[in-house]
């Protein structure tokens, strides 16, 4: 099994609601590594940059207005397959939707404010821990 890295964001809702520690533990408990962890505020040009497939789309401007409302936690996690583990941990974009026992199954009753994000291929985390964790060596 390859070991792989990928990129998660705790938005503002799981940072406002306090369950980074508990998210984290989450990843933690399956046997991924946390390689690097980094609190920041999204600036409209960083929420371009990360949601670029996404600009001309109808629900941009509320996801813009939702990702920039706090602080979030950016995190390099580590692991076998790491990309869809952590997908697969996180469950289903719409919280209502996602099965108990994933992330968003347990803690998110909403579509946009769904807590986490997570890169949905090995070529979207390479794309995004660059963005988020530039010029570091591992």
């Amino acid at each position: 099994m390859p070991v792989q890295r990928t990129l998660i964001l705790l938005k503002p809702d799981a940072v406002e609601r306090q369950l980074v520690g508990s998210i984290l533990s989450r990843f933690e408990q399956k046997g991924l590594k946390i390689i690097d962890l980094r609190w920041l505020r999204f600036t409209q040009e960083l929420a371009r940059q990360h949601y670029a497939e996404h600009i001309a789309k109808p629900f941009y401007s509320g996801l813009e207005q939702y990702i920039m409302s706090g602080p979030v936690v950016a995190a390099i996690l580590e692991g076998s397959e790491a990309v869809d583990v952590v997908r697969r941990l996180i469950g289903s974009t719409n919280g209502v939707e996602a099965l108990p026992g994933t992330i968003r199954g347990d803690f998110s009753m909403s579509n946009q404010q769904n807590l986490v994000h997570a890169s949905d291929s090995a070529v979207s985390a390479e794309r995004e821990i660059n963005i988020f964790f530039p010029k570091r060596e591992y």
